[in-house]
């Protein structure tokens, strides 16, 4: 960061949620149990689809990556706002923002692109049944897979490298649970134009464009589904998707309202709030959807139960 007839910011005090000492620790004690949730879900998605035979697939290995990155996700956050709690104010140091920015936004653009590749994945297998092993290989999976690590973590570098060589040399709270792009660019006192023109940019070709092309895919897999004659085909095609329609419908809802609202409508208060829904609550629910709405998870989850109870 360059230098300015001010001091330079040396640390962020993160305001968190609330000021209210009374509901703090309620609220402390409810996010704490929301992080072993999300740990002990996502964790046991991996666990699960590693030791079940029946769930060696393509579908299922980006699954497994979409509990990683959810495990990253909550954890990159969750330690913080639990920390605020607490404390009421946290103290964050500059290398520490820059971590928590970086993972932050690394973390985003994978969820993003490994919903896309699960898109992709249920177009091949309804689409193209009779082709959809010789395309979907393990190869295939690990390709995309790799490709959305290598684009999300370029994507974040440059943000991240974009963001903290701007000057911060006025206030240092930041109005927010964690190191965010836009409270962060609120605070420079350098001009920040083209910062914000990246973000636009970065959010419009990140969650418009793959939005598109997971539409795209669901226009064709409707279609295609609407063309089975048997009810009970239609809606085992259907079943196979609902969980993935689930995840994109929560997470694509809550980024949209956050970074596609006019400035002037901008509440910190509100932007919390939504905040919460794709840093604490999605990553908590995701493994909920695949347990509850995937038949062949929940029978795996079954056999392992029964397997577990017969050696007692």
């Amino acid at each position: 960061m360059k230098e300015d007839n001010e001091s330079l910011v040396v640390d962020f005090i993160l305001l968190g949620l609330t000021d209210d000492k009374w509901i703090q620790i309620p609220l402390f004690v409810l996010f704490l149990l929301i992080y072993i949730i999300t740990l002990v879900g996502n964790i046991g998605i991996i666990t699960l689809i590693r030791i079940s035979p029946n769930l060696q697939n393509p579908m299922y290995f980006l699954v497994s990556n979409l509990s990683f990155v959810d495990v990253c996700y909550s954890s990159n956050i969750m330690p913080t706002l639990l920390a605020n709690f607490i404390l009421g104010k946290t103290v964050i140091s500059v290398p520490e923002c820059v971590i928590q920015l970086f993972v932050f936004v690394c973390m985003a653009g994978l969820e993003v692109l490994v919903l896309v590749s699960m898109a992709y994945d249920r177009y091949i297998a309804i689409c193209n049944p009779l082709r959809y092993t010789a395309i979907m290989t393990k190869k295939t999976s690990i390709y995309l897979v790799t490709v959305a690590y290598l684009i999300a973590v370029s994507n974040a570098t440059l943000h991240t490298i974009s963001t903290f060589q701007l000057s911060f040399c006025g206030s240092n709270v930041i109005t927010h649970f964690y190191c965010d792009l836009l409270p962060l660019l609120k605070l420079s006192c350098s001009d920040t134009s083209l910062n914000e023109l990246f973000v636009l940019l970065s959010s419009t070709s990140f969650l418009v464009v793959s939005l598109i092309i997971i539409l795209i895919s669901y226009a064709f897999i409707v279609s295609t589904i609407l063309k089975i004659r048997s009810s009970d085909g239609r809606q085992k095609a259907f079943s196979t998707c609902s969980s993935h329609i689930s995840c994109v419908t929560l997470f694509y809802g809550s980024f949209i309202f956050i970074y596609f609202k006019p400035s002037s409508s901008s509440a910190s208060g509100h932007d919390s709030v939504a905040s919460l829904f794709y840093t604490v609550v999605i990553p908590m629910f995701n493994p909920i959807i695949y347990s509850l709405r995937n038949q062949d998870v929940k029978n795996a989850l079954r056999k392992w139960g029964d397997r577990c109870f017969s050696f007692k």
